[in-house]
């Protein structure tokens, strides 16, 4: 199923009447639902600058919090907006959440920032969805299509230019620099099939990638730290300070490039 509805709006999907909500189908209705909180904030234009930031930031979190406090009670929750919930040094499932990825993209009007939702059991995501409401796209882990198809000859940085490991990957595999918003919609564009990779190096924490990572694996994309190993999650001190997601088909070459450099 594709994760972007034909419509271009993000379809709305039911809570199982009488039933427990799927892992799956909780991070895919938070993500959406807080999509549509924030598109409310930036409506009409009635705030600008820093304070639609704060209060997207502030809005976002306090339903997503309530909605886990109310869903899932037992689980531990590490969120950018918000103390930590129950103890993750013990946790079992602790849901690792962005409600609004890209604030500064979301506060100038632009359509690069995105909500992240992960569930991670035993350092890995099992449940993930990202939404990009300003887009209508929902991903979500469950359902993603296999990236596939031609590669594009393209990797995505930022907007003020990128990092150097990510520079030296394009220069060395000749791909074109694209630049995009928040960490959210660049790990979307590889799964869309935009981009050819997305190489960060410049220091982030869980809450940035976590939900992205968790859905670009499950599309069959490579995703590791910038020396190959593996991306682990739920670590005592929350900060990822590099990773790569990018087509399997390149995998060994950007890693081989990037060893070169780190």
């Amino acid at each position: 199923m594709d994760p972007v509805c034909s419509s271009g709006e993000v379809s709305s999907i039911p809570a199982p009447s009488g039933s427990r909500l799927s892992d799956d189908e909780l991070a895919a209705q938070i993500a959406e639902g807080a999509g549509r909180l924030l598109l409310g904030v930036r409506h009409g234009g009635l705030l600008d600058g820093r304070l639609i930031g704060d209060a997207g930031d502030q809005l976002a979190q306090a339903w997503i919090g309530a909605v886990l406090r109310r869903r899932r009670p037992r689980d531990a929750v590490l969120s950018e907006e918000a103390e930590d919930v129950g103890d993750r040094s013990t946790a079992e499932r602790v849901w690792i959440i962005d409600p609004l990825d890209g604030t500064s993209e979301f506060s100038y009007g632009t359509a690069d920032w995105a909500v992240h939702v992960a569930l991670t059991e035993g350092g890995r995501p099992t449940a993930a969805a990202v939404s990009i409401p300003a887009r209508g796209e929902l991903y979500r882990s469950d359902e993603v299509d296999t990236v596939g198809g031609p590669l594009t000859g393209r990797i995505a940085v930022s907007r003020f230019g990128g990092s150097y490991e990510s520079a030296h990957v394009a220069n060395q595999l000749g791909l074109q620099r694209v630049s995009i918003g928040s960490a959210g919609a660049k790990a979307m564009a590889v799964v869309r099939g935009d981009v050819d990779a997305y190489v960060h190096s410049g220091g982030q924490y869980e809450w940035d990638n976590c939900a992205p990572v968790g859905v670009c694996e499950a599309a069959g994309l490579h995703c590791s730290r910038l020396d190959g190993s593996e991306i682990r999650y739920n670590q005592r001190v929350p900060y990822m300070p590099d990773f790569v997601i990018c087509r399997r088909e390149i995998a060994d070459d950007v890693l081989a490039a990037l060893d070169a450099v780190w």
